[in-house]
């Protein structure tokens, strides 16, 4: 079977992005050919993949995107495949992975009415209709239970078209038999680099978009630790975005020096097994693959409600949950209290490997390929 998938952009470290690449791996496992379509793509292409990276240009997003829709249109049209997936909303899908929230709820709650009369608007607003409008023959891949009510409130789409998947946590983050020896070492390994010491505790937060993921959050709750905890304490953010505003923001605050950005970085399994927090106080996730990257990694977690994982940390008893609204004062509060019981981080880590064993949180990508290759034209 010839399969045909579409996103936007691919780059090594995005959640949509590795979400993608595992699925047509899955799906390049059982057989089938993949034929990808983007706009850009950074980093290795693997084996056997025909990347396409198509030709268009535009000032605006909204009218790329409409030229990518095009000119895809127009190639499918001279080689067509069996199965057209989108990781970004847009008309045209057999099956869409819905990684990105409901763009209608989000025009309505988080902007003035008058952003509806907006070019931008309208198109998103019809790339969304066109996947989960109810005379959509779209399958939607869900990997959250929170946006689906969103989706069929706006659009009344059929329940049966949505498919809920398991998380897809990667094998490599699981903690292994030496994950002790291994934590040493990366914690010497990043002693010059970050000037951490022996004793010191060491905060990560893992994900592009730092101001949607709250990095400014976790900088201000570290600001405000009782000042023997601040100076034994590190803050280290891995991601592809602009340092500057967030590290300007830790200077003002006095943790200048305690505050890491070295971006994106391929040794993330490192990082978990060498941390003793990882912070995720997102303004609005649809997931949040990162808490259970930490969890199986037997990582304690600290995050916010808005992540759609949040409550597998719950189940875990796995860390802290900050509840919505958030306020940063219970940020602060929780940060100080989980840092100031180190018998607390223990059992929380103890709890997660425990968790971690037991439940399902790996078979996304067989779960997606088996929906792609099983739809019915």
């Amino acid at each position: 079977m010839q399969l045909g998938f579409c996103l936007y952009k691919y780059f090594p470290f995005g959640g949509l992005q590795r979400d993608f690449l595992r699925i047509a791996l899955a799906c390049q496992s059982r057989g089938h050919a993949i034929r990808v379509y983007v706009l850009e793509w950074e980093g290795e292409v693997p084996p056997g993949f025909d990347v396409i990276k198509v030709p268009v240009s535009a000032m605006l997003n909204h009218r790329l995107y409409a030229k990518f829709t095009r000119w895809v249109e127009a190639d499918l049209a001279r080689r067509p495949v069996d199965r057209v997936i989108g990781f970004n909303k847009m008309p045209g899908l057999d099956v869409y992975y819905a990684a990105d929230p409901c763009y209608e709820e989000k025009a309505r709650t988080m902007r003035k009415p008058l952003y509806r009369y907006s070019p931008r608007y309208r198109h998103f607003s019809a790339y969304e209709r066109a996947v989960f409008a109810p005379e959509s023959h779209t399958e939607i891949l869900m990997i959250s239970t929170t946006q689906q009510p969103l989706f069929k409130k706006h659009y009344g789409t059929p329940a049966k078209r949505f498919h809920l998947l398991p998380p897809g946590i990667a094998p490599d983050r699981r903690a292994p038999a030496n994950a002790t020896e291994l934590r040493v070492a990366a914690r010497a390994r990043f002693a010059s680099e970050f000037k951490l010491q022996n004793g010191d505790i060491l905060l990560v937060q893992i994900g592009s978009d730092f101001m949607r993921k709250g990095l400014d959050r976790s900088i201000e709750a570290m600001a405000s630790l009782p000042e023997p905890l601040k100076r034994r304490t590190r803050l280290i953010a891995l991601g592809a975005d602009d340092p500057a505003p967030f590290m300007s923001q830790a200077a003002r605050l006095g943790v200048g020096e305690r505050v890491f950005m070295p971006g994106g970085r391929k040794d993330v399994p490192d990082f978990l097994l060498a941390a003793d927090l990882l912070l995720h106080p997102a303004r609005h996730e649809n997931t949040g693959t990162v808490l259970l990257e930490a969890l199986v990694a037997g990582l304690p977690v600290l995050a916010s409600a808005a992540c759609g994982y949040a409550h597998y940390i719950t189940d875990a008893d796995a860390g802290s949950v900050v509840g919505e609204p958030f306020h940063q004062s219970a940020m602060n509060d929780t940060l100080a209290a989980m840092l100031s019981t180190p018998d607390a981080l223990t059992c929380w880590q103890h709890n997660a490997l425990v968790f971690a064993d037991s439940a399902d949180l790996y078979s996304l990508p067989e779960r997606a390929s088996d929906i792609i290759v099983g739809k019915r034209g």
